[in-house]
């Protein structure tokens, strides 16, 4: 099990630990202040099995609340600010106040309205003291234990050169303190001849992924190449296939597009591009929405979705739906589902982009695409998580890489889930060629720099009104 792992879970088991003793301590002090309860011994009503299931659920369901905020998330399970851990305490715990009480409290017999005041206030601090006081103990612990250098994380190095020594020399000063133990530099250019650079072993002759398993990395920190922007570009969007936290020194982010969001790395700020800059909390409610939306249009449009298939099959010969090849979030791979709109064996000669007035389309496909009812299959993409309802639409390899040698910041796209529908496709519908893929391209990144429910409601709004409109091609 890796540090974070073990972190991740230290925090979940302390939670539910510190909150299954506030809710004990709770029930105390409802017992005390109902005098309902006064003829009824203290073990009977704590044996009471509606008393013994809130024991359970209720700081399971506080357990999921601080999952949709973002405390568990693996981005911040080692580099947590206390002030933030207060802040995000004290939050959840006045939600799960309010949920607790109207749920469960608001039927008790409390003979003065002042009462009500006092129950809510013991409940909260039931609910955050308790948790509170134990994450700043495992925050300032851990806090000390990777500055001893006790918690850290196998960290791979790509690009060593002789260019980038002074700057490998800075972080490797820097790292013990930051949680990073750089285990390596590899050289994937040819560009340095030595076999050390800045104390580091440099290392050639297998692949990433081969020295990612060998040697237990936790994360990978690119460096730029001497062969210029645009083969830093392509490392970037190589590594994300490892699955691992990628870090860029401050100076590269001219190649990124937006604001950067700097790790806890002690004199040498590495930039994060694993994930967008969106808060956790942001993130975890837009999957939990995305997987309860899709869900229920699944169940909802199931009958028009049959019917679309009876006539797909009657229109054309073929099989129902299409599954294709896409590039999902950290550059995975997933295939994506369609109802069939064109021809078998479309593409006899490779990929090949749809165009207006495109002859592979069949008649009802011409609909489908009008509508976007042949979209509606990736709503299960969108319900198992390959998705999202809203993102970057995703591309195949074949133009993604035509794509980046264009414009290397499109591989930040790459940060998140790809979507059902975008903003580019909102804007400036389906692309037809290269360069109309790298004009979405904008309108992708801006996207992501813009993350949030209420973007995602207007895109859903506007695509909502190209269906209705039949503004697709």
């Amino acid at each position: 099990m890796t540090t974070v792992k073990r972190q991740q879970l230290k925090y979940i088991l302390s939670d539910f630990l510190m909150l299954e003793v506030g809710w004990f301590v709770f029930n105390v002090v409802r017992y005390l202040s109902l005098p309902g309860l006064s003829e009824v011994s203290f073990l009977s009503f704590y044996l009471d099995p509606v008393v013994q299931w809130g024991q359970i659920v209720v700081p399971a369901g506080m357990i999921g609340l601080y999952a949709l905020s973002g405390t568990y998330n693996r981005s911040g399970t080692l580099y947590r600010s206390r002030l933030e851990e207060m802040f995000n305490t004290v939050v959840v715990s006045f939600v799960g106040m309010l949920g607790i009480f109207f749920a469960v409290l608001i039927n008790d017999d409390i003979p003065e309205r002042l009462d009500n005041y006092e129950i809510l206030g013991v409940l909260f601090l039931c609910l955050a003291l308790p948790t509170g006081l134990s994450r700043y103990w495992i925050t300032t612990r851990t806090a000390r234990k990777i500055k001893r250098g006790l918690y850290v994380v196998n960290t791979l190095v790509i690009g060593a050169s002789a260019d980038n020594e002074s700057r490998l020399r800075r972080i490797s000063r820097s790292s013990v303190r930051s949680g990073l133990r750089l285990a390596g530099c590899v050289d994937v250019d040819g560009a340095c001849p030595g076999d050390s650079i800045a104390g580091l072993p440099v290392l050639r002759g297998r692949s990433v992924g081969e020295l990612c398993s060998e040697l237990g990395i936790g994360a990978l920190v690119v460096l730029p190449s001497p062969q210029g922007v645009g083969r830093t570009a392509e490392l970037i969007d190589n590594m994300y296939r490892h699955g691992l936290p990628i870090f860029v020194p401050a100076d590269l982010y001219d190649l990124m597009a937006f604001r950067p969001r700097f790790s806890a790395v002690v004199s040498e700020p590495l930039v994060d591009i694993t994930n967008a800059n969106i808060p956790p909390s942001v993130a975890n409610m837009k999957r939990a929405s995305d997987a309860f939306l899709a869900g229920l249009a699944l169940v909802a449009l199931s009958p028009l979705m049959a019917l679309i298939a009876l006539a797909v099959r009657l229109d054309s010969p073929g099989p129902v739906l299409y599954r294709q090849v896409r590039v999902g979030r950290h550059k995975r791979l997933f295939k994506v589902n369609k109802f069939r709109s064109m021809c078998v064996d479309a593409e006899p000669d490779g990929p090949a982009l749809s165009r207006p007035g495109d002859p592979r389309i069949t008649r009802l496909g011409r609909v489908l695409r009008k509508y976007r009812l042949d979209e509606l299959p990736q709503l299960w993409n969108v319900f198992v998580g390959d998705m999202s309802l809203v993102g970057p639409r995703p591309e195949r390899e074949f133009f993604v890489e035509q794509i980046l040698a264009r414009r290397p910041s499109h591989t930040l796209i790459h940060q998140v889930r790809p979507g059902l529908t975008s903003w580019a496709v909102v804007k400036c519908g389906y692309a037809c060629n290269i360069d109309e893929m790298i004009e979405r391209s904008a309108y992708d990144l801006l996207y992501i720099e813009n993350v949030s429910l209420g973007v995602d409601l207007k895109i859903l709004f506007y695509t909502v009104n190209t269906i209705v409109t039949g503004k697709g091609i």
